[in-house]
């Protein structure tokens, strides 16, 4: 995404839409400056050498939670001048800035700080004056399109303190800038840093006036709903911002070792963790026993870095060296840098003589059907406040970041593992199968479960559904 924020000046988005998050490069067709950059510098690198202009400046809009930065090793690969909170510790040279500082990126860019806490205690944007006016700002996980940045990454106990500064930054944010100047927010395309999903992609302080709550919501209506919004988020969150403050280097993506069948049946026996990346489906239709299935087509990096012991070997199954290479890549952004070993090809590669698993892929309907012939372990693998807005009655529920140290707690039978459009399911449906127990992955929207005959349960102001 490319538009221009003032004569001359252009501001291109680099969507990461696995993680949910933006970076941006900002120029004026010979020099650039470059906001929150993703770990993978080098997406960054070949724009702007596409789009001829040097990069001369790099600012973070705070230390990151949800993926390691690439903001130091972009500053040293290019000589650019790397902007951080000077009230941020860190174990790195960086220019330090503080609210109101101005930086002049060039004749036609200026960059001025503001402080924005709430997202995290030290937060900034940087409002970007071209054209002889404030044309934008980058509010990283602060204001956000119809949204704000989750206030609670630094611990419960500081969650409402924070939301009250997000709303006060929020407020700075329209009452200092026009009401036409862009907005270009880091989080809130699916990032877990954002208090609700974006619906837009793009937005103005003016809109943002008009549609976002904490500009139309008073201040504890604003602070007591976002905080009752508020769900689990990854367990690798907690990595990220000591990874970031310790100034993390470019990443390794060279090809991991590749591994033989041998191998990988003895990582399996041994109880390491081995992915396969291939369409869920295809998983489900063969893969070796005791592997997981984490669908690259799906997504990886989220799950696989909430689910899997921080720091415990990971093997990667693909149907070619160019899966695997982008699986690295994804997980490369959360510090998962080098996988203990890999292997390209099909389940028959990988098996080393031994049988496959499989088990059935259903719809809802299936379920719906099944039910009247024989009795199932129904398993909401969804999070907290999805299963709070609406369940099958009689269902099992288990987030999926809590399904393995929680196996015990299923009922004996045929599972069927639903979510809320089958991803998690299908990730819940190889733990299970790993496990032993008989499982079918429900590949289905679950908003289509009402119309199949299945008993909901919703909250008593929305009645129950028959």
């Amino acid at each position: 995404m490319s538009m221009e924020a003032a004569p001359a000046v252009r501001v291109v988005a680099v969507d990461t839409p696995s993680l949910g998050d933006r970076s941006y490069l900002v120029h004026d067709g010979l020099r650039a400056f470059v906001v929150d950059p993703q770990r993978d510098i080098d997406r960054v690198q070949a724009l702007a050498a596409g789009l001829g202009v040097t990069i001369t400046h790099v600012f973070e809009t705070h230390l990151h939670n949800d993926y390691v930065t690439g903001g130091l090793a972009l500053a040293q690969v290019t000589g650019a001048a790397y902007h951080v909170n000077a009230a941020d510790e860190v174990a790195f040279d960086r220019f330090g800035v503080a609210d109101g500082d101005v930086i002049e990126v060039s004749p036609r860019m200026r960059v001025r700080v503001l402080a924005t806490p709430g997202h995290t205690a030290t937060h900034l944007s940087y409002a970007l004056e071209a054209g002889g006016r404030l044309a934008a700002v980058f509010t990283g996980g602060s204001l956000l399109y119809g949204s704000t940045g989750r206030p609670d990454l630094l611990g419960a106990a500081h969650a409402a303190e924070l939301a009250r500064a997000q709303y006060a930054s929020a407020h700075r944010l329209a009452a200092d800038l026009p009401d036409d100047a862009a907005v270009y927010p880091t989080h809130g395309f699916g990032s877990f840093c954002s208090a609700t999903q974006s619906e837009g992609t793009s937005s103005t302080i003016g809109q943002e006036k008009r549609v976002n709550p904490a500009l139309t919501t008073d201040e504890q209506r604003y602070v007591t709903e976002l905080l009752a919004g508020l769900d689990a988020y990854p367990a690798y969150y907690a990595h990220m911002a000591p990874a970031n403050a310790a100034g993390p280097a470019d990443p390794n993506l060279s090809p991991p070792h590749q591994a033989d069948a041998g191998e990988l049946r003895r990582r399996i026996e041994a109880g390491g963790w081995v992915v396969d990346l291939r369409a869920r489906t295809a998983f489900a239709a063969g893969h070796v026993p005791g592997t997981f299935s984490f669908a690259l087509d799906d997504g990886i990096a989220t799950y696989l870095g909430w689910l899997i012991p921080w720091g415990a070997p990971l093997t990667l199954l693909g149907h070619s060296a160019q899966q695997v290479s982008a699986a690295q890549r994804e997980l490369a952004r959360i510090g998962i840098d080098r996988p203990a070993a890999a292997a390209d090809g099909q389940p028959e590669d990988w098996a080393a003589g031994q049988p496959l698993r499989s088990y059935p892929v259903a719809r809802f309907t299936d379920l719906a059907a099944v039910r009247h012939h024989r009795p199932v372990v129904m398993l909401d693998v969804r999070l907290p406040l999805e299963w709070a807005d609406s369940h099958l009655q009689s269902a099992v529920h288990i987030p999926l970041h809590e399904l393995m140290a929680r196996l015990s707690e299923l009922p004996a039978g045929e599972v069927w593992v639903y979510c809320r459009t089958g991803h998690r399911a299908s990730i819940a449906a190889s733990i299970l199968d790993a496990a032993g127990r008989p499982v079918v992955a429900v590949d289905d929207l679950y908003q289509r479960a009402a119309g199949t005959g299945l008993p909901l349960t919703r909250p008593a102001s929305a009645g129950t559904a028959a």
